[in-house]
């Protein structure tokens, strides 16, 4: 079965990687795509075989056979429009990060068990069996027990672009911290005791460099720094992952959200270990696996509960920095 899938805008998030994804997932059917314009909708219907589009995303949710809907749309519009397509009964997949606060996420979920359709926050790369294999290495207990993780994301800068104006939530905490904070909490199951933070703002008052500590209530601690500080010119980017345990280091340059052979070590008393994950495109992971919930053929990766926790924890790091 293939859930018939509406694209809720045409920005570039989805016409470089979920779309893409889209194409490759076996269970999904590009059905529809809507834009501000039709002959934008127009465009990336014929680009990738859409079988209708639409100017004005009213119109795509007012299509019966939309079973599920993307939205990649600025964060400031995501909470407009996922309540629009729960109210009207679509399933729904929304970017990263999926409310500008917890309340708001709170919110969205409640519409989604009221509408009895499903909403899952879009962090493609949490479905990569990368991700699975550290998972794994921690549980297994190789590193002992884990005392400290520190992730780092650095890109370039941006003169003129939704991911450094403010009205549109934009920053370097919204855009890139995200990725570090549900890195830390899928692979610390703790409660947090406390954050500490601080961050440089441009003339804007937008963050474009942040770093953040924070204790967990089972004696983790966890460490990131995010920043859109490189040359504007040239496609940067500096990404880490080291995971420190009682036993050894897991230690990983692999960047966020990459697909084929990715690699990391494990460096314990006994030697270094080299893992090397073949990971297909983490987008259509994605696209397939709430193809699977909507079957009700298992639960969602992504859970409600984490992203309300995951919410919170960019609440807490927001406010310390004065955002």
């Amino acid at each position: 079965m293939s859930v018939k899938w509406g694209v809720l805008g045409t920005a570039n998030i989805a016409k470089c990687c979920t779309i893409p994804g889209m194409m490759m997932a076996d269970n999904c059917e590009l059905f529809a795509v809507a834009g501000r314009s039709s002959s934008k909708a127009q465009s990336y219907a014929q680009e990738f075989g859409f079988k209708k589009y639409y100017e004005g995303y009213e119109k795509l949710l007012e299509d019966p056979e939309v079973q599920a809907v993307y939205i990649p749309l600025p964060n400031n519009l995501h909470k407009e429009w996922v309540i629009k397509a729960l109210k009207a009964g679509k399933h729904v997949l929304c970017e990263k990060p999926l409310a500008l606060n917890a309340g708001d996420a709170k919110e969205m979920f409640a519409y989604a068990k009221e509408n009895n359709v499903i909403l899952m926050e879009a962090y493609a790369y949490l479905h990569s069996p990368y991700i699975a294999s550290l998972k794994a290495d921690i549980d297994s207990g190789i590193i002992g027990d884990v005392d400290f993780i520190e992730t780092a994301f650095y890109t370039q800068g941006y003169y003129d672009d939704i991911r450094i104006r403010k009205e549109t939530g934009g920053g370097a905490v919204y855009d890139l911290g995200c990725y570090c904070t549900t890195m830390i909490l899928s692979l610390i199951g703790s409660d947090i005791d406390y954050v500490k933070a601080d961050a440089e703002f441009n003339d804007n008052e937008v963050d474009i460099f942040a770093s953040a500590i924070m204790k967990f209530k089972n004696g983790c601690r966890a460490a990131f720094n995010v920043g859109m500080i490189f040359d504007p010119e040239k496609d940067c980017r500096r990404d880490r992952l080291y995971v420190h345990g009682s036993k050894g280091i897991i230690k990983s340059e692999v960047e966020y959200n990459q697909s084929g052979k990715l690699g990391y070590k494990v460096i314990t008393e006994d030697g270094v270990f080299e893992r090397l994950i073949d990971a297909k495109q983490n987008y259509a992971l994605e696209i397939e696996q709430l193809g699977r919930v909507i079957e009700n053929c298992e639960e969602q990766h992504i859970t409600p509960e984490f992203s309300i926790r995951q919410a919170e924890l960019l609440d807490q790091v927001l406010s310390r920095i004065g955002y």
